[in-house]
């Protein structure tokens, strides 16, 4: 293939990929972000858009949910306009749209908050043998590891056996 050829095929598949690729990038700024996005009632979310601009405020609105209105304050986090709100404890499972309106403009930006019974932040215990590959990756099973012993026995003594024979010189 000539210089040329693939420098022109190189650079169409960079702005393929970069095409491919901006549509995601440029709409995970342009929304209301939620933290957590999905929260048992009771629990405190935290919402942030960067839409708004350095130091722009905006009114947040939780009412679909049945919280109150709250509002988003300028933050240090790159420009981005924080608050918080309470999931009420009379909240029923489901997605809820809630909305930040951008006190400079009136630009109006949305996102979802999935409102559960059970909370998805329970804590997991290990248990188990650690899968390494290397003595106890099989389990704690006795008859497995008398057979990988016996193996080795043998093997060590098959080699012993073997440099022995070739000292003596009677070949291999």
């Amino acid at each position: 293939m000539r210089p040329t050829a693939r420098l022109l095929t190189g650079s169409a598949l960079v702005v393929a990929a970069g095409l491919v690729c901006a549509p995601a990038y440029a709409g995970e700024s342009d929304g209301l972000e939620i933290f957590p996005s999905s929260a048992v009632p009771g629990d405190q979310v935290t919402v942030n858009t960067a839409v708004c601009g350095d130091g722009g405020t905006a009114q947040g609105d939780a009412s679909a949910v049945g919280a109150d209105s709250f509002t988003l304050a300028p933050s240090t986090h790159e420009g981005d306009a924080i608050g918080q709100f309470r999931v009420p404890p009379s909240a029923q499972p489901g997605t809820y749209e809630i909305v930040a309106t951008c006190a400079e403009g009136g630009r109006r930006v949305t996102g979802d908050l999935v409102v559960t019974l059970t909370s998805q932040r329970q804590a997991v215990h290990p248990r188990g043998s650690v899968k390494t590959g290397v003595g106890g990756a099989l389990g704690p099973d006795p008859v497995q590891t008398a057979a990988g012993v016996a193996a080795l026995a043998v093997a060590a003594a098959g080699g012993t056996w073997l440099l022995h024979r070739r000292a003596r010189g009677d070949g291999i």
